[in-house]
């Protein structure tokens, strides 16, 4: 919340992003938000920050604004979340990504066709295709 106050263009992305949405089990050391390729880096003391650069509808797409103590928060949505996990595989860990794929598909919070727009538009289509039929299994 104090993130988003204080970072206008903030949206809360991976883990952060997983653990709003209560899916998975990882509890993130710092808050993770995205930002518009071309924003400069805020300056925080804490949280400590870890931040992702998104372009175009990579960045836009997605977003949910969630009022939460009277504030505000910008949250990306769970499927969107959930592929985001697959393009930053390298910096969270295939493991993250699958077991939020599975949790999200497992307790119904994501469906197929959303999975699939938001992993074109993070161009990983062809990265998640085999996840995606090994759940639907």
């Amino acid at each position: 919340m104090e993130v988003c106050q204080r970072v206008p263009k903030a949206v809360v992305c991976l883990l952060s992003a997983l653990q709003f949405h209560e899916v998975g089990t990882q509890l993130p050391h710092d808050v993770w938000i995205a930002l518009p390729e071309a924003t400069h880096t805020p300056t925080m003391g804490y949280p400590t920050l870890r931040i992702t650069r998104l372009r175009g509808s990579a960045y836009s797409e997605g977003i949910q604004t969630v009022t939460d103590h009277g504030a505000p928060i910008r949250v990306y949505s769970i499927a969107k979340t959930v592929t985001d996990c697959f393009k930053f595989r390298n910096k969270i860990g295939l493991d993250v990504a699958l077991e939020a794929l599975k949790d999200a598909w497992r307790s119904r919070k994501v469906t197929m066709a959303e999975l699939r727009h938001f992993a074109k538009i993070n161009r990983v289509e062809r990265v998640m295709q085999p996840y995606l039929e090994a759940v639907t299994q």
